[in-house]
């Protein structure tokens, strides 16, 4: 019984460690590297969801381009 306590506070222990490492880790690269975002309405037609559909399409937005100012002609920007 008392292998079994032990064994388990083991695995709490590592969980939580790789909570507090995974959390930020993974924060930090949503907020300044790419994060994924739904396109959702008729807004972005033709490029974007063609032909009227209710499905959303998922887009990556690459917050590292804008970061560097390497917007060019043709890319899709996106304004919260």
């Amino acid at each position: 019984m008392a292998q079994t306590q032990g064994f388990g506070k083991r695995y709490v222990k590592a969980f939580f460690k790789g909570f507090f490492v995974a959390v930020p880790v993974t924060v930090t690269f949503l907020d300044r590297v790419a994060c994924v975002a739904r396109v959702e309405g008729a807004s972005m037609q033709p490029s974007l969801n063609p032909g009227g559909r209710q499905e959303s399409d998922v887009v990556l937005l690459n917050h590292w381009s804008i970061r560097n100012y390497d917007v060019q002609r043709g890319d899709i920007v996106s304004l919260v």
